[in-house]
């Protein structure tokens, strides 16, 4: 049975390490703005659509793991937070960026589904790393993005989440040729698939005028506190044995 390994959150990876996550670094966001998709990430999710989870998870581990470290030294070196006040601290503020994101991106409508729910898993998937962090787990070490898979219901187990994201296992998908519209309908449904259970709903709001705005809202705010419920139970559980 997989077991996850705590460390010390503040450990950094020896300088030069490549351990094929992503070919450049992707730049860590401040905690008091909701985290911005980075642009290169919509292209290499726009452009290899079936391995979207993978490519967002592995981004997510170059941006939110050095992030959540400094979030977590800073937060500590001023209070004496416990972990799971960190926790709670670390969900409420992801909900928080969920949900004014998913009102604003449902002022588009029908539009912005795809864009809303790529931007709504980065924000979750920078709420994972943060938890993990909580809790005394490196949210740089490697396996922090298998984790996220797993929490996101896409892999049964974290080594078979790691071994497709180091190309050996098989991802989510397998690879994906067509034009444009097939692309997108791809995006759509992988991204689906991390959103969480209300987001098939939030579609459909989506397609009846008025509704969108609170729609997003409401079902962002709800599927990121699910996840991050699932994500303090992971981390913050006692430990085996």
């Amino acid at each position: 049975m997989y077991r996850a390994t705590r460390t010390p959150a503040t450990l950094r990876r020896p300088a030069g390490r490549d351990d094929g996550d992503m070919e450049q670094p992707v730049a860590a966001d401040r905690d008091d703005e909701a985290p911005r998709l980075p642009d290169a990430l919509w292209q290499r999710l726009r452009t290899d659509p079936t391995r979207a989870p993978e490519h967002l998870a592995l981004a997510a581990a170059r941006s939110h793991g050095p992030a959540a470290a400094e979030w977590l030294a800073e937060k500590r070196d001023r209070y004496a937070y416990g972990a799971d006040e960190l926790a709670l601290m670390a969900r409420k503020r992801h909900v928080h960026f969920a949900r004014i994101g998913g009102a604003a991106t449902g002022v588009g409508g029908f539009l912005t589904i795809i864009p809303d729910l790529a931007g709504l898993a980065w924000i979750q998937s920078r709420m994972v790393f943060f938890i993990a962090a909580a809790y005394d787990f490196d949210p740089q070490d490697r396996m922090r993005p298998a984790e996220l898979l797993v929490l996101q219901g896409l892999y049964p187990e974290p080594l078979a989440a790691r071994a497709a994201l180091d190309g050996v296992g098989t991802s989510v998908a397998q690879a994906f040729v067509g034009n444009r519209l097939s692309r997108d309908e791809a995006l759509l449904s992988r991204l689906l698939g991390m959103a969480g259970r209300s987001a098939a709903k939030r579609v459909a709001g989506k397609l009846v005028p008025g509704l969108a705005v609170a729609v997003n809202a409401v079902g962002n705010s709800r599927d990121t506190r699910a996840l991050g419920e699932r994500a303090i139970a992971f981390y913050g559980g006692p430990p085996a044995g």
